[in-house]
């Protein structure tokens, strides 16, 4: 062989070496990397003090709803406010038309004519009477007969001006007022309409809505924990302890002011185990009116809380589970019963205990029995109170 080709096939040679020399140095070195675990922040279970809320749905009802009704027949005849109008007490609200009250007053005021008429007369006859008597001129039988018809002729007076005052009271109920300051309600009836005293709709409501009541229920194991953790010795004494309570209104905005819970039922519903509760919330530039849905919202300290990030979690089936790391830094999946959320955070009720250690972020890219290099996670994750 050529002296050059032999040096040719020695240089290939000693190239396919150097390259699968590289192959395997680049090979381990990919395995060594691969080897290494990643980093991931973790944090260790421990009781910490947290305020969580518990939400009730309500119904709101103003501190007073009168319902405006008829008490005569007649047709509507002027409407003087509008619906959702602001009334003042003793403002004029409706007129019905109802001549014949106005008649029987007339009727009733000439009647009482009459009956004076009459008892001046019997008054002429005892005073003709009784001098006659008196000398002896007519029996006393004459005097007394006419006494007892003075008397009656009197009550005919009374009984007169009784139907006077009735006639007169009927004839005002043609003018409806406002019992107390509100809101008006919605206007069923319209002017013309025949209304009467049987009327099944009301002719408005006028709520009084500077106070509202928030009506809402819990149920009866809520309300033995809600009880028997409240200061007091009676029911009252331990609503009186509660802390405020916030509404939060249809758009999910609370209202300004917080409110107060004054009242429990005595007993609970046999059909639905619901004990009845009701908050007071002050409500003076009227933002709420009766018949709103709200929600409750009930404050509750817990001086012993787990508390879980939310993002150190996730769901399969419903479930909530939780990466736990054991002695030997991996990870095995937990599943946690969380019993209420505060911020960002779970309070867990069952499934961690204090000195677990939990991964904390970045689960997505865990698997089960995966070796990590735990690090702290960061104060804010650790500290829900920082």
């Amino acid at each position: 062989m050529l002296p050059g080709i032999n040096q040719c096939v020695t240089g290939f040679a000693v190239i396919i070496s150097f390259g699968i020399f590289s192959g395997c140095n680049n090979e381990q070195k990919n395995k060594t990397v691969q080897n290494v675990p990643k980093e991931y922040e973790v944090m260790q279970m421990a009781f910490s003090s947290a305020v969580v809320n518990q939400d009730y749905p309500a119904t709101i009802q103003g501190i007073r709803n009168v319902e405006i009704r008829p008490k005569i027949d007649g047709y509507i005849d002027a409407i003087y406010v509008d619906e959702g109008a602001a009334v003042k007490k003793g403002q004029l609200l409706f007129r019905i038309n109802a001549p014949q009250y106005e008649q029987n007053v007339r009727t009733a005021e000439a009647n009482i004519n009459i009956a004076k008429a009459n008892v001046d007369a019997a008054q002429m006859q005892v005073n003709k009477v009784r001098p006659l008597v008196e000398k002896d001129i007519v029996s006393s039988y004459e005097l007394e007969s006419a006494q007892y018809t003075l008397q009656s002729k009197k009550a005919a007076l009374a009984q007169a001006n009784a139907e006077l005052k009735n006639a007169q009271l009927n004839q005002s109920y043609t003018t409806i007022y406002s019992p107390s300051n509100g809101v008006m309600g919605l206007l069923p009836f319209k002017i013309g309409s025949l209304v009467s005293s049987n009327t099944v709709n009301p002719l408005t409501t006028v709520s009084d809505i500077k106070t509202i009541y928030a009506y809402f229920s819990i149920n009866e194991k809520q309300g033995l924990d809600f009880f028997q953790h409240s200061k007091g010795n009676t029911v009252q004494q331990k609503l009186q302890t509660l802390p405020p309570v916030t509404l939060l209104l249809a758009n999910g905005m609370p209202l300004p002011d917080a409110g107060k819970i004054e009242t429990a039922s005595g007993l609970i519903n046999a059909q639905t185990g619901a004990i009845n509760m009701r908050a007071t919330f002050s409500n003076p530039d009227g933002l709420v009116h009766s018949g709103s849905s709200a929600v409750v919202r009930i404050p509750q300290g817990i001086d012993t809380a787990l508390l879980v990030p939310q993002k150190a979690t996730y769901q399969i089936q419903g479930k909530l589970f939780v990466y736990r790391v054991d002695n030997d830094n991996k990870v095995n999946s937990v599943e946690v019963i969380p019993q209420a959320t505060t911020g960002q955070f779970f309070v867990i009720k069952e499934g961690l205990r204090p000195g677990d250690h939990i991964v904390a972020d970045g689960i997505a890219s865990l698997r089960e029995g995966l070796l990590i290099k735990p690090i702290p996670a960061p104060l804010q994750l650790a500290d829900i109170n920082h």
